[in-house]
C-alpha cells in the first residue's frame, strides 16, 4: 500500500471573514461619538504613507461620514470607524 500525502481526503476552501470587533453582533456596545467641524482628529488608517495621522474635521456629510483634511494628503471623505478623538 502506498501512501499517498499530496492529496488529502477533503477539501477545504479557504475563506477570509471582516470580523466587525466594534459591532453589537460579538455583544460589545460601542458608544456612538458625536463629533463637531473644526475638531482635530487621531487616524486609524492612512491615505498615503506620506500623511500624517491626524485630520482636521471640516464637515459632516452623514452620520458616520466627514470630509476632512489630512495634511500632505489634502481632502478625504472619512468614516467614523477611521479615526479616534485625540
Amino acid at each position: 500500500m502506498k501512501l499517498d500525502s499530496s492529496r488529502p481526503d477533503f477539501a477545504v476552501q479557504a475563506r477570509r471573514q471582516d470580523l466587525d470587533w466594534s459591532s453589537d453582533e460579538f455583544g460589545i456596545k460601542t458608544k456612538q461619538q458625536h463629533f463637531q467641524p473644526n475638531t482635530w482628529v487621531r487616524l486609524l488608517e492612512l491615505p498615503n504613507p506620506y500623511s500624517f495621522d491626524e485630520a482636521l474635521l471640516l464637515c459632516a456629510i452623514s452620520q458616520y461620514e466627514w470630509i476632512a483634511w489630512i495634511p500632505d494628503h489634502g481632502e478625504a471623505v472619512l468614516s467614523t470607524r477611521q479615526f479616534r478623538r485625540i
